[in-house]
């Protein structure tokens, strides 16, 4: 599994051929443009910095646009939803928390979540996570001291950081105790990479 960052919450993940997306900023998005071909396109919240799914397209590559709480199975991939608030954009919103089972590994992306407070169903459906893609950078989303206190709970193997500024991540990273964390182009991960890993910090270059 290749996992590379294009910035705000926007990840590509690829295994093969197959290619899923995450929150790909819209055409009305201050954030910038990203376009690439994938199969299965997931969008947490409907705000113009996430819901840019005709960026997804590619030729003849139409792919499955998963947009809210439920779940699905597409090309052998099971993805669970599970509705939260977030205040992103100002007022309250849905937000919805993903998780992914994909090549044997679990993954857990929290998009625009505001609160450290999850939904019931989430709190029993989401174990044993081993990649958690967590917001830190406030406004709306979870601040740093949130963040790491939400993603110690989780206890997940491997915590990627997302919708952040340098501030954010480096106050985030000191709370972690990880200050010395580099920045990798791209995630390259297979299962059995991960065993014995507690927390380990992730952090992708946009």
């Amino acid at each position: 599994m290749v996992i590379s960052y294009m910035g705000g919450e926007c990840f590509k993940i690829s295994q093969g051929e197959l290619t899923l997306a995450f929150n790909l900023p819209g055409k009305s998005s201050k954030q910038k443009n990203v376009k690439f071909g994938s199969d299965i396109v997931l969008v947490s919240q409907d705000h113009e910095d996430f819901n840019g799914v005709e960026f997804a397209a590619f030729g003849e590559r139409e792919p499955f646009v998963i947009k809210g709480p439920g779940e699905y199975e597409v090309k052998e991939i099971a993805v669970r939803g599970f509705g939260s608030e977030t205040n992103y954009g100002g007022g309250t919103h849905i937000n919805t928390i993903y998780g992914v089972a994909f090549e044997g590994m679990n993954l857990c992306f929290l998009g625009s979540l505001g609160t450290t407070d999850l939904p019931l169903a989430a709190k029993q459906e989401l174990d044993n996570i081993d990649m958690l893609f967590l917001p830190i950078g406030g406004d709306g989303v979870l601040d740093y001291a949130q963040a790491y206190k939400l993603a110690v709970q989780l206890e997940p193997k491997v915590i990627i950081p997302m919708h952040y500024d340098a501030a954010a991540l480096k106050l985030f990273l000191k709370e972690a105790g990880a200050e010395k964390t580099e920045a990798i182009d791209k995630f390259t991960v297979k299962k059995k990479d991960l065993e014995g890993k507690e927390g380990e910090i992730v952090v992708l270059a946009a």
